[in-house]
């Protein structure tokens, strides 16, 4: 439905019910041969706008759970029921207004993203600062980002010593110190002092804008799913037709006709479904969980594969250092820490961390570097420094590849200390304690017969996780494209629930059938997914499975309480027992009972969660 639409059902029923209680108000001010004129004007000013809009719907062949309302609109006003046309406008504006109420408008991802990019940037010439606008900056221009400022392009820091939040990328709330020779990234937040970057990519090529492309492409192309109630409505809404067309053609009588469709009308899935969702929504948001985008609510019950996401989706996103291999074990890790407060890799926290438990001393850095396939090398005082990985060594037939111990389960990186083998680092980043119970309990208790877990970290981390919580399907090493490519073609086999907690998963939220973003850590992931877990726990997503399945369930039995009565009226309107308004009140009862049995979602059962 058109925007304009959705903020004029509310107006639009509004003016419904003045209309309706002017029309009962006019006889007793006199006013009585004039009493249809506010119907007149409720049916002109309030359904020609909805009337207009299941026109353009029906010549784009959608007939939805509304249509049969526009055709007791039409037909009101032809045969000169007005009262009973007003009704049907408050019926059919007033679900819409709900339905609209229900659905958290969900704000624009891409201006989300576009609203963290600077437009200026300052370059660098000699000792002057011009600046000039983002699309101006070439490969190789020295650009100075001010404190708190917003880095416009990928780049490498050649003058300075500060800090920088990229954790609106990785998901890990990490500041990460910058040097010269530090890389970073484009959005990443400065802090407190001017760093010096020189440009290594352009604008557009730079990873921000690269997620903003993926995102955009993944909003284009996302599917676009029915309501409930439309896929309800396809089959229910001929049926009443016909019976309607059959009572006219018996009985000669167009009123009757009029008659069937008002009591037809469903408002049972007009209104009884969004109530439904409020509920849903309303219990939910008790729970620590926010529902942005109500329709998931219908969706989640009809997935079958459940792709997650690794660090801090499945584990708590810290991993620790467990063990130091080597004959200097406080020299390597102190040497180690010393370069790693200037790293944004997920063990640098760890290492750092273990070296200030052992109060071991910091030393001073320079030439910082990460190449492609040499890992991280420094000069930490008279002394060259990396710090690498096994098949890295391995790869380039290093001497060092002979001295390494045995591999063993979970995170490692190497150290080397002027080319000659140091130390090995071993790391354990354990997975959350309810992990593997809520894995195994996934196919019995909600019908997911694929899970998967998809991650950017290498392949013997992931392995390592998956092995613990049971999963055995698993994809390492993805950047964001990647991931959303494997939503993709899961979602050709069947539909697909993705949970994940950082920007580089929001691509993959966005094009998935139901996106659930895990513990709110950031504006964007959230503004992705259909639904947040405010508290990072694996059994608040087993809540939002039961709310939703709950929620479906009494959805569908109001849906057909209200029809199956509906039906029942049809009948005594289709012999003559009802008459239009007769029929339109006979609604309101039905809509009644179908109303109250959808606002038992908001109302908690005993148990939200079974592992």
């Amino acid at each position: 439905m058109p925007q304009f639409m959705k903020q004029l059902n509310f107006w639009i029923a509004l003016l419904a019910v003045v209309c309706i209680v002017l029309y009962f108000v006019f006889p007793s001010m006199g006013l009585e041969e004039h009493r249809d004129w506010p119907l007149f004007v409720a049916l002109i000013g309030g359904g020609g706008p909805l009337v207009w809009d299941l026109l353009v719907q029906t010549f784009r062949r959608e007939f939805g759970a509304d249509f049969l309302a526009g055709i007791s609109i039409v037909t009101a006003l032809l045969l000169g029921e007005y009262l009973a046309g007003s009704v049907i406008v408050l019926m059919l504006s007033g679900g819409e207004a709900l339905e609209d109420y229900a659905v958290n408008r969900a704000s624009d991802v891409l201006k989300a993203l576009a609203a963290r990019m600077p437009s200026i940037a300052h370059r660098k010439d000699g000792e002057d600062l011009t600046d000039i606008t983002v699309d101006e900056i070439q490969v190789g221009d020295l650009l100075v980002i001010m404190p708190h400022e917003l880095c416009p392009v990928d780049g490498e820091v050649t003058e300075g010593h500060g800090q920088m939040d990229e954790s609106y990328l990785t998901g890990e709330p990490y500041v990460l110190s910058k040097a010269p020779g530090a890389n970073v990234l484009s959005g990443a937040i400065n802090g407190d002092t001017a760093l010096t970057i020189r440009a290594t990519k352009l604008a557009q090529d730079s990873r921000y804008a690269s997620i903003m492309t993926v995102m955009e492409h993944a909003q284009q192309t996302k599917p676009r799913l029915r309501r409930m109630a439309d896929k309800l409505g396809a089959w229910y809404t001929p049926l009443a037709v016909t019976i309607a067309l059959a009572a006219w053609f018996f009985s000669g009588d167009p009123v009757r006709f009029l008659a069937v469709i008002v009591v037809a009308t469903p408002c049972p899935l007009l209104i009884a479904i969004p109530v439904s969702l409020i509920g849903a929504i309303s219990l939910a948001a008790k729970r620590a969980i926010v529902i942005r985008d109500a329709s998931i609510l219908e969706r989640v019950d009809t997935c079958t594969t459940l792709i997650l996401d690794k660090t801090g989706t499945l584990t708590l996103g810290k991993p620790t250092l467990t063990e130091v291999l080597a004959e200097k074990p406080d020299k390597a890790l102190a040497f180690a820490a010393s370069v790693e407060r200037y790293s944004k890799h997920p063990l640098a926290a760890a290492i750092v961390n273990a070296a200030n438990e052992r109060g071991l001393p910091n030393h001073e850095v320079h030439n910082i570097r990460e190449e492609p396939g040499m890992g991280l090398t420094a000069d930490v005082g008279e002394f060259k420094l990396q710090i690498t990985g096994r098949n890295k060594l391995i790869d380039a037939n290093h001497p060092a590849a002979n001295e390494l111990p045995d591999v063993k389960a979970g995170l490692e990186c190497i150290i080397l200390i002027d080319d000659k083998y140091a130390a090995t680092f071993q790391f354990h980043d354990e997975p959350r304690e309810e992990g593997r119970p809520f894995i195994e309990h996934l196919g019995p208790a909600h019908g997911f017969d694929r899970v998967m877990l998809v991650s950017g970290d290498r392949e013997n981390e992931v392995r390592y996780l998956a092995d613990k919580v049971g999963i055995d399907i698993i994809y390492a090493e993805q950047a964001p494209e990647e991931k959303v490519e494997i939503v993709k073609v899961e979602e050709s086999k069947a539909r697909c629930v993705f949970i994940g907690d950082g920007i580089n998963d929001a691509p993959a939220l966005m094009t998935a059938n139901v996106g659930i973003a895990f513990g709110g850590t950031h504006e964007i992931t959230t503004e992705a997914a259909g639904a947040v877990i405010l508290e990072p726990s694996l059994t608040k997503v087993d809540e939002l499975f039961h709310i939703a399945k709950r929620n479906r369930k009494i959805a569908l039995q109001s849906a057909f309480l209200g029809m199956g009565l509906s039906m029942i009226g049809m009948g005594f309107a289709s012999v003559g027992i009802l008459t239009p308004v007769m029929g339109a009140m006979a609604q309101e009862v039905i809509d009644l009972a179908a109303v109250l049995n959808a606002l038992r979602t908001a109302f908690p059962p005993k148990n939200l969660t079974d592992f």
